[in-house]
């Protein structure tokens, strides 16, 4: 076995050079040359002094230039970059709460959804393995979101970034709705935009848990399934859910379908999960219960819900065979999802 000697071609020297400048995310990126972004920019027909927001935690405006760099370096494609934008454009709105997303010391990070002909155009995944690797277009947008989130943001770990831990959707947490397998209208339609307008959500998430169930054949039944998998002890926000802003929920299409011919529209299937998605107090220590009780939290039902309302619970179809889901709670602190339409 030969043994590594360290960098000896051009592409390894930059490799190195990049890695050692703190700009990527540890893993080997495409090297942002000059004629690479101006070929991007021209593309993708952004004006390189247009402005998307003022990003924290640095607080600085952000413009496409900088955004198109850092395409550039995680792989992305013009169609992936307008993507990109729209989420870095809905990061930046206050209700998001990019600051606290950035630097807790939780694990949170965004989480991207697209619907929409912009997720189409982009060749994105919406079926089997949606959340897996393999796919380019979810990838790179994903991490793309990442590398602007920390060489523009300022949110450099053990620096602004100070999550204990961490999670692998820092890397990259981008999927798309598998809107052709739905019996529901898609996310972005819900959140009041055209059925054939490119949309970006995202959602200040805390990581992932799978929801495994082939057995049940009534829409209540699987609701408990769901509802059973949601509440977490230590994921309680200081208003007095479980989550600090709105849970998603990837619903395979199997799933979906079973709702459906349960009678169960998507507001009717949030009703059936959020009513039996409770973390009962006696899962919570002492100390805590005292804390929620001095923080004004009613506490006089005995349980505290996932989600606020029925109406903060995320209903997206996504995946492909297979009756499995996933849950991605919402990162404790306070955070609301935020929707932008793809330029």
């Amino acid at each position: 076995m030969e043994c590594w000697t360290g960098p000896s071609s051009d592409y390894e020297i930059a490799q190195a050079s990049l890695l050692a400048s703190g700009i990527t995310d540890g893993l080997p990126v495409i090297p942002p040359t000059a004629d690479r972004v101006q070929r991007m920019l021209k593309a993708a027909g952004v004006d390189p002094d247009g402005t998307l927001g003022v990003l924290p935690p640095t607080y600085v405006e952000v413009t496409w230039q900088q955004v198109v760099i850092n395409a550039v370096m995680a792989g992305c494609s013009p169609p992936c970059l307008k993507i990109v934008g729209a989420a870095i454009a809905a990061m930046c709105a206050d209700e998001f709460n990019l600051l606290g997303v950035a630097t807790t010391t939780g694990s949170a990070c965004p989480f991207i959804i697209v619907n929409g002909p912009a997720a189409v155009a982009a060749g994105m995944n919406a079926g089997a393995n949606a959340l897996g690797p393999g796919n380019a277009a979810n990838a790179s947008i994903g991490r793309a979101v990442g590398l602007v989130l920390r060489n523009i943001g300022g949110a450099m770990p053990g620096e602004m970034d100070m999550a204990t831990l961490g999670q692998p959707g820092k890397y990259s947490f981008c999927v798309a709705e598998n809107e052709a397998a739905s019996p529901w209208a898609p996310l972005h339609v819900d959140r009041g935009f055209d059925p054939m307008q490119g949309v970006v959500t995202v959602v200040g998430a805390a990581g992932s848990i799978e929801i495994n169930d082939s057995s049940s054949g009534a829409a209540e039944d699987l609701a408990q399934t769901y509802a059973g998998s949601m509440p977490a002890a230590g994921n309680v926000g200081s208003a007095g859910a479980v989550g600090g802003g709105e849970p998603v929920l990837l619903v395979p299409p199997e799933h979906a379908l079973l709702f459906q011919r349960g009678g169960c529209d998507k507001a009717r299937a949030k009703a059936l999960i959020h009513e039996r998605a409770r973390l009962p107090l006696d899962w919570l220590g002492e100390p805590m219960r005292r804390s929620l009780a001095e923080q004004g939290v009613d506490l006089g039902h005995g349980w505290l819900p996932v989600g606020a309302t029925p109406e903060d619970l995320l209903l997206v179809v996504c995946g492909g065979v297979g009756r499995k889901a996933a849950y991605i709670p919402s990162w404790s602190g306070p955070t609301r999802a935020v929707s932008r339409a793809v330029a």
